[in-house]
This record gives C-alpha cells, sequence and structure tokens, in this order.
C-alpha cells in the first residue's frame, strides 16, 4: 500500500474563524485527512453545528468559542484544546476581518477593528501556541492566512492591505525565531474566493466586473486551497518554513 503522504492522523488541528467560510472549509477538509479538530470562533451556535457535521462523517472535533483579540479568550480555548486532545500542531489563523471604506472617509474604529483581527489575533494565537508547543518540545507547523492585499493594493482597502502586509512580515519573523524550536509558520495568500465575508459584493456590478477580469474568469473555490493546506499541515513540507504561497491562478503576476 502507498504511503499517503498527506494524512494527518494523530494531528491536532486548530482553528480559527471556523464558524463559517475558509475557517469551517479548513476544519472539515483538516479532519477529513485523519487530524483531531478545535473549531474556534465566537458563534458558538455555527461551531457546534460544524463540529457535528465533522462527527457524523466520521471525525473527531470540538467546538470552543474565542475571541482572537482577547489574550485571556485564547489562552481559554487552548487549555480546553489541550484538556481534549493535546497541545495542537496544527494551526491556522484564519480568523479574519475586512470592509471597504476610501481612505479619506475610513473611521478609525474600522481601522482598529480590522487591525485587532487580522494582526493582533494572529500574534495572539501564534505566540501562545508557539510557548506551548515548545514547552512541551513538541514539533508544529502554524499557518497564517493573509491575501494577495498584502503585496498589492486595492481602492478602499486601506485597513485590510495594511493587516495583511503585516502578517506577512510576523509570519516570516515568527519563522526565523520558531524554526530551532520544531515550528514551522508559513502563510497561504489567497485570491478572490467565494466567501460568506465576500458574497454580497460579488453579486454588485462593480464585483461582476472584477470577477470578470480575472484570469480565469471567475473566482475561486474552496477546495482550489485544499492542497497548500494539506501541504503546509503535514509533514512533507518539513523543509517549507518562511513562505508566503499564493494561490490566485496567477490574479497577482497580472497586477505585477
Amino acid at each position: 500500500m502507498k504511503k499517503d503522504f498527506l494524512d494527518l492522523t494523530g494531528k491536532i488541528a486548530f482553528v480559527t474563524g471556523a464558524s463559517s467560510g475558509l475557517g469551517a472549509h479548513f476544519a472539515e477538509v483538516l479532519s477529513s485527512r485523519g487530524a483531531k479538530v478545535i473549531c474556534t470562533a465566537r458563534r458558538l451556535d455555527l461551531l457546534q453545528a460544524l463540529a457535528e457535521k465533522i462527527r457524523t462523517k466520521g471525525g473527531n472535533a470540538i467546538a470552543v468559542v474565542m475571541d482572537v483579540t482577547c489574550r485571556d479568550s485564547v489562552k481559554q480555548a487552548l487549555d480546553q484544546a489541550e484538556a481534549a486532545y493535546g497541545v495542537p500542531d496544527i494551526v491556522v489563523c484564519n480568523a479574519g476581518a475586512t470592509g471597504g471604506q476610501p481612505f479619506l472617509e475610513m473611521e478609525e474604529a474600522v481601522w482598529d477593528h480590522v487591525l485587532a483581527v487580522n494582526v493582533k489575533g494572529v500574534f495572539n494565537v501564534g505566540q501562545e501556541v508557539a510557548q506551548r508547543l515548545v514547552q512541551a518540545k513538541k514539533t508544529g507547523s502554524i499557518i497564517n492566512i493573509s491575501s494577495i492585499c498584502g503585496t498589492r493594493t486595492f481602492p478602499g482597502l486601506a485597513h485590510y492591505a495594511a493587516s495583511k502586509a503585516a502578517v506577512d512580515q510576523l509570519t516570516r519573523t515568527m519563522a526565523q525565531e520558531l524554526v530551532a524550536q520544531g515550528v514551522r509558520v508559513n502563510a497561504i495568500a489567497p485570491g478572490y474566493f467565494l466567501t460568506d465575508l465576500t458574497a454580497d459584493y460579488y453579486e454588485t456590478e462593480a464585483g461582476k466586473k472584477d470577477v470578470a477580469g480575472l484570469p480565469l474568469g471567475r473566482l475561486g473555490k474552496l477546495h482550489e486551497l485544499d492542497g497548500q493546506l494539506l501541504l503546509l499541515a503535514s509533514d512533507v513540507s518539513s523543509y517549507m518554513n518562511g513562505g508566503i504561497y499564493t494561490v490566485d491562478a496567477g490574479h497577482s503576476v497580472r497586477l505585477g
């Protein structure tokens, strides 16, 4: 029998922003490969439904309420994860916030919220998990979800672009500092994908025009992120560290 290099049996995955969209999808994908999954976000009802869906399919999952912007909440969630399964060795920092506003009209509260979720959230979860992995003398893979907005600019997204550029640099710095401790850190930078956060925009005329201009003339489908996710989560990527991996069908290349 050939070995499945993407098998995650025995792994423990901790996914943030798992109540919907990319996070919920990532949780299901990791479970389908054998990982035990801790689904975290702020909406308990949605998390419980997701965990039940995973268990119905034969997987192993629990739902844990967590606010990535609150360090105490992150600690409590990881305490619950450890009590249930042990220290997570796969971490997907997916929780995110967005919303378009022109720079001249951008409200400080909106700026603060996006930066708190997208940057402070990654710091809070990444540092807390890394500390626990090092203390347990356990190797692990941290996967931060960035965006092509981290290297490309789009009108109305100053806060989001700034936050994702910060995630890219945080990823690289974490990778440098943690690799000697056995913890790898990489990021996935998706292009335009259909999610709960973006669905309304892509129904507008401006959104439809954006989609028509994409290299494949369509939005990315969630399953088209599976390969990169599983690669970075599995031991087959043991020599991959500090990378920002773009999944956008060449959109950012076209942008120059």
